[in-house]
């Protein structure tokens, strides 16, 4: 991954978790008054996990894959190996 893409992944997920913590707010909010509407409040919750699903794959995204890091690594040091 380029810095170009991290730097627009990072973006969006920032954008992201402001959205989930503002329904979080709003959620908190509405189950405070108790007079909300129990669809709204489950539409809510749905939207606040949907956040959450697309937050998780922008993380992983973000996060180098250690066993591919390791297994290259591993087939440099053998190149270096002596007897090879």
């Amino acid at each position: 991954m380029d810095t170009l893409q991290e730097v627009a992944i990072r973006s969006k997920l920032q954008v992201l978790l402001q959205q989930h913590r503002d329904l979080d707010a709003a959620i908190l909010s509405l189950e405070e008054t108790g007079t909300s509407d129990p669809l709204q409040l489950r539409r809510l919750k749905k939207m606040k996990l949907d956040l959450k699903d697309k937050i998780l794959h922008l993380e992983n995204l973000l996060i180098p894959d250690i066993i591919a890091l390791k297994a290259d690594s591993l087939e440099n040091t053998c190149r270096d190996c002596p007897g090879q």
